[in-house]
């Protein structure tokens, strides 16, 4: 599926407006894309918790995990599933809050500066042909429409907070998408 970005949002995407994000500090300084990854409650898939995680309206009774999250101001620009369906959250000229204490080849507060990609899953687990797919897809209209991306400045959640962070984890098969963006380009 070819992606097409209008107004900053992707156009095929369902739309989530999450209230987690504000302008960034130099709306041109998109030079880095963030992969992420997160299931709600941990090791659940396909359910609407990160809806509510990231629109502010998770129910802390309803898992015992939610007790420790569900006050978490958080978002991501976009979220890829297990079947490969797309939410984006937030538009990708503001700032989503995915990174956290960050830093990334000396700048701190990556936020400022990066997309975040959520790809529903486990630092622990394997991500599936469909979120590979969608993921390369995603970043090579990314990479067109945003002259400050490259491909060298992508990286996973665990280098650039390594002390906090192990996502997208060991199953997160680096070559394989390396290998798929460059067919793309």
């Amino acid at each position: 599926m070819s992606h097409i970005i209008s107004n900053h949002w992707l156009v095929k995407a369902r739309h989530v407006l999450s209230p987690n994000c504000d302008k960034r500090n130099e709306e041109d300084d998109i030079s880095l894309i963030v992969i992420h990854c997160i299931s709600l409650p941990p090791g659940h898939f396909g359910t609407h918790y990160i809806d509510q995680l990231f629109t502010n309206c998770l129910d802390p009774d309803e898992h015992p995990y939610f007790k420790k999250i569900h006050r978490l101001n958080v978002s991501s620009h976009v979220l890829i599933s297990r079947d490969g369906n797309i939410t984006q959250y937030v538009p990708f000229n503001l700032r989503a809050w995915h990174a956290g204490q960050s830093c990334y080849k000396g700048r701190a507060c990556c936020n400022n500066f990066s997309i975040g990609i959520e790809l529903e899953g486990t630092d622990t687990g394997l991500y599936t042909n469909e979120q590979y797919q969608q993921l390369t897809d995603i970043t090579a209209v990314l990479l067109k429409n945003y002259i400050s991306l490259s491909t060298s400045d992508i990286t996973g959640h665990s280098n650039i907070a390594p002390e906090r962070k192990q996502d997208p984890g060991p199953g997160f098969d680096w070559n394989c998408f390396h290998d798929m963006l460059t067919k793309k380009l």
